[in-house]
């Protein structure tokens, strides 16, 4: 058994920077993560990170309310004014960290505008910024002294008297399982995306966390607010950086039309992510897109600023869709992209079982609302990975060891022995692939109450595939067969809540788009959503919003 008192789950961006700031703080820490920590999804994220920096007449108080228009009001407003004030000072730690942020003609930290916001505050490296912020944490954490557990798998969470004390975790190189006990675990384990087909995300964002902080008794919140990308190729969902637009590149119709200027006639491309979602799909469903997509145009951008500042999409457009933006339009349209729902956490990361806290995509603070702004989604990792990990560090200096032994990982062991002695019954990809396109079918840019109780349906028959899966390799080293059949059922979990959660909410706000109910009702809605389990079935609460000081009006753009 290992022991320590603090346990991350997750080595993206919140969970590195909860790990060092604990670290930092004095605790003994551990990371585990089922990848190698650079190949986190975090490395996929492409245009920036927001922060208003007074250097250049910019205001906190103007990010928080673009923020809070944003998600279409529903974001608790005193958690995204924490985001807001402490922004500035995450990306400035970064650029001390190492971060080669892109600079002006002047040598100050550049900055492009992204959607949603009235002034450019988006602090970016090329279009792998991501990328860049992931490997400078790695390098810290690598240098802090924390031990990073890679290609581990976690089974469970412990829990004992209504208090999460470790959890049990398999060493994929042997399959052996292995408890580590804590005073404090932080699942920083990412989003839903694969419970999506097609999505933009790694084949690793199968909601690993929030099913087991579900299964813990935590409340998982807004599930049912799934963002489309605006940007994405057709063939295999990759993702195509907002960066593009904030450079300025336009979006057109098969008629050659900028389109977006009738749907948000001020901000054109840089409305927020669901007002041009929905406006592509609008083009589409009306029969002026091309083979269900519509254009991303960079072509006047030229080369030169292009190979500077968007050479990553450039060459996914190439290896994907046949197309090189310097000369070519690129064929693109919606995908599932992010969860602004997700185990729902105060502002320092505390869940409602003590002990559990959580932070990232896998966490709802709520600073997202019913849709993220791009570059957003960065700055709340390391904002309130960094909150999670120094109240975490602080909360087990007062916490006992728990008296666990190694029997919890022998009832695991059971479970996972039972699943691998079957020796018929289907094989886990086929009820995946078939997960992904019911929930892309009927919760995605569009939804109704038909379409929302058929994947209802669609799922309960999911479950009972499950319940007789199979896994055919029987041995221990690196069983990925295994390991995908588990995700499987975080992903049936995941889902269950997004359903839940979108058939309950009467309403249109933000990324939850009904066309049967298109209006959105402040007067009944203005509420949170929160499913948990009760008796090992889902049970439903609301959450006010929490508003400060701006009230909900009309969003136009």
């Amino acid at each position: 058994m290992f022991d320590f008192d603090v346990i991350v789950m997750g080595a993206g961006l919140a969970g590195m920077r909860a790990a060092l700031a604990a670290s930092q703080n004095g605790s003994k820490v551990a990371v585990i993560t089922k990848v190698y920590p650079v190949r986190s999804h975090s490395n996929a994220a492409q245009g920036g990170i927001n922060a208003a920096l007074t250097d250049r007449g910019d205001n906190w108080e103007d990010h928080a309310f673009d923020t809070i228009k944003g998600s279409d009001y529903l974001a608790d407003q005193d958690a995204v004014e924490v985001m807001a004030r402490e922004a500035g000072s995450e990306v400035i730690n970064m650029e001390h960290m190492g971060a080669a942020f892109n600079r002006d003609d002047e040598g100050r930290l550049g900055v492009r505008a992204f959607g949603g916001q009235r002034e450019a505050r988006t602090f970016f490296v090329a279009d792998f910024t991501g990328q860049a912020l992931l490997h400078v944490l790695h390098e810290q954490v690598l240098s802090s002294g924390v031990q990073v557990f890679e290609e581990w798998f976690v089974t469970t969470l412990i829990t004992e008297e209504e208090r999460c004390v470790g959890l049990v975790a398999m060493d994929m190189r042997t399959g052996e399982l292995h408890v580590m006990r804590s005073k404090a675990v932080i699942i920083a384990s990412g989003g839903v995306g694969r419970v999506f087909e097609p999505s933009t995300n790694a084949l690793i964002c199968t909601g690993d966390g929030i099913s087991l902080a579900y299964r813990a008794g935590a409340g998982i919140m807004d599930m049912e607010m799934v963002q489309y990308h605006p940007t994405t190729l057709k063939n295999n969902g990759a993702l195509m950086s907002e960066a593009a637009r904030g450079e300025g590149a336009y979006l057109l119709n098969a008629e050659g039309e900028r389109f977006m200027e009738r749907y948000a006639p001020n901000m054109m491309e840089l409305a927020s992510r669901d007002v041009v979602s929905r406006s592509e799909q609008t083009e589409i469903n009306e029969g002026r897109g091309i083979d269900g997509c519509v254009l991303l145009d960079a072509r006047h951008l030229g080369e030169k600023l292009i190979n500077e500042r968007l050479l990553q999409i450039r060459q996914l457009g190439i290896d994907f869709a046949g197309k090189d933006m310097v000369t070519d339009p690129v064929p693109i349209r919606p995908g599932m992209h992010y969860i602004m729902g997700g185990i729902k956490t105060d502002i320092d990361g505390l869940t409602s079982v003590p002990g559990l806290y959580a932070a990232g995509e896998t966490a709802c603070v709520s600073v997202h609302g019913g849709n993220r702004l791009g570059a957003n989604s960065l700055l709340d990792t390391l904002v309130f990975g960094r909150r999670s990990g120094e109240h975490a560090s602080e909360w087990v200096k007062t916490q006992a060891p728990a008296s666990i032994d190694d029997t919890h990982a022998s009832r695991c062991l059971e479970e996972i022995q039972s699943l691998l002695d079957r020796d018929s019954g289907e094989m886990f990809g086929q009820i995946r692939l078939d997960l992904g396109q019911t929930m892309n079918k009927h919760l995605a840019v569009y939804r109704d109450q038909k379409g929302m109780e058929q994947a209802k349906s669609d799922l309960a028959d999911l479950k009972q595939r499950y319940a007789s899966v199979m896994v055919q390799d029987k041995n221990k080293i690196f069983n990925t067969n295994l390991i995908f059949t588990l995700e499987l059922g975080f992903m049936l979990d995941c889902a269950e809540t997004t359903i839940i959660g979108a058939l309950e909410r009467k309403e249109s706000r933000g990324a939850h788009t009904r066309t049967d109910m298109p209006e959105r009702d402040d007067k009944n809605w203005l509420k949170h959503i929160v499913v948990s389990q009760s008796n090992g079935k889902p049970k439903i609460d609301y959450v006010p919003v929490n508003i400060t000081k701006w009230q909900p009006q009309e969003r136009k753009y």
